[in-house]
């Protein structure tokens, strides 16, 4: 029932200006919000395609030394997710916040022109996720309260195409600086600045600014328009399915392997060229773009648990070929079609999967908790499999995270098993 409830209110009852959507249609919003997405991953993918490879075979870290600054990157955003959600919630304006998000990261980025040790990098790293765990929750908020919670998982689906294509389009961009440009890592920093900016205009100008309202309900979320305390944000824990919600996505979230160390397992299996290492984040983005949206619809028709599952399947399969397959040519265009394949299935529907679940009044900050579990365990789990690579190699560490990953989803799967007939 957690992650299948779909016996939300009909669409018919949308607050006017809502940006209903029905069948296909997305809110107006969403769209928005997906071009602001766009331009954003193409700044942020341009770094992060060319980030692991900078890191060891330029600057000369060890797999444990990235591995703790990767989980930094990915895990220093979620201390403030919590904070992000909030505040949102309390001031009523999620495009304050997610625009505070913004423009931090687009300030970091000319920043990585500057910063050379491990103590710098991981304190640059670490604003830009700031900005990020800052505007996450926020932005879809905004997302989730322009939909009827019908459609959920589709306009979840769409702005996550959106931001695809943008991760598909930064290592591309990388890539061609990479090769054209004599002081090619600067050069791609400085471009992502730029780029990150333009993303920020995009929000500032298009995204409606407009505050939302607050309404009691069943859940006792706050009444009228004072702002919401903390107590009351942390309260959404003791509903069940949130809290059910939250501890499955943080325990499989110790399972999963980073995409930086995905890609450089790839490049080691296969001996793929250090110029073509940038283009390895394609593969993973071009299946997310394709299948983000189908896996979206599904979720909201057959139910969330069985996509979300199934995705976690995908990538368990990704590790099992990364570890016993013949090294072939195929072999790096069927990992990372499976890790696209993980990313659409579960992306998208875990945020969808909360629109029933939480008050309107907290919507930010329930995504936030949800958020916050999730990229804590993926932190923990980036510090402990650089750590398992450095003393044990990467096979023995990646059969690890496998067997791990099998545990932790056959865990999921009993604990968000539906209820009451609901699939």
């Amino acid at each position: 029932m957690y992650l299948t409830d779909r016996s939300a209110p009909s669409a018919a009852g949308a607050e006017p200006g809502r940006g209903r959507a029905f069948g296909p249609k997305v809110a107006p919003v969403v769209l928005v919000l997906g071009t602001v997405s766009l331009i954003t991953d193409i700044s942020s993918e341009m770094v992060t395609a060319v980030l692991p490879l900078y890191l060891v075979s330029q600057v000369g870290f060890s797999p444990l030394g990235f591995g703790t600054l990767d989980g930094v990157y990915n895990g220093a955003g979620a201390l403030v997710q919590l904070t992000g959600g909030h505040l949102a919630d309390r001031v009523r304006n999620h495009k304050l916040m997610a625009g505070l998000g913004y423009g931090l990261s687009a300030l970091c980025k000319p920043l990585l022109l500057l910063a050379s040790g491990l103590g710098t990098l991981g304190t640059v790293l670490a604003l830009d996720r700031t900005g990020k765990g800052l505007r996450t929750a926020p932005r879809d908020a905004m997302i989730s309260l322009s939909t009827p919670p019908q459609n959920q998982g589709r306009s979840f689906g769409v702005h996550r195409a959106m931001d695809t294509t943008g991760a598909m389009l930064g290592p591309l961009v990388a890539f061609l600086i990479l090769r054209a440009a004599a002081d090619g890592y600067d050069a791609v920093f400085g471009v992502s600045a730029c780029v990150a900016a333009l993303g920020l205009l995009v929000l500032v100008l298009f995204v409606p600014g407009r505050r939302h309202d607050t309404r009691s309900n069943e859940a006792g979320a706050p009444d009228g328009g004072r702002p919401v305390r903390v107590r009351e944000a942390l309260a959404l824990l003791r509903i069940p399915r949130l809290r059910a919600l939250a501890g499955c996505a943080a325990l499989l979230g110790l399972t999963t392997v980073s995409d930086a160390f995905v890609y450089l397992l790839v490049q080691r299996r296969v001996g793929i060229g250090e110029e073509w290492f940038p283009l390895l984040p394609l593969g993973t983005a071009a299946v997310f773009l394709l299948l983000a949206v189908p896996a979206g619809a599904l979720a909201d028709r057959i139910g969330r648990r069985t996509v979300f599952l199934a995705g976690h399947a995908g990538l368990l399969t990704a590790y099992a070929l990364l570890l016993w397959a013949p090294d072939t040519s195929a072999l790096p265009c069927l990992v990372l079609a499976l890790h696209g394949t993980f990313y659409a299935a579960t992306d998208g529907v875990l945020p969808a999967a909360l629109a029933g679940i939480v008050p309107e009044q907290l919507r930010a900050s329930g995504l936030a908790l949800v958020g916050t579990s999730q990229a804590l365990a993926r932190f923990s789990c980036s510090l402990g499999f650089g750590a398992a690579w450095t003393a044990w190699g990467d096979g023995p560490a990646l059969a690890g995270a496998a067997a791990g990953l099998l545990c932790c989803a056959a865990v999921a799967g009993m604990v968000l098993r539906p209820t009451g007939g609901t699939r």
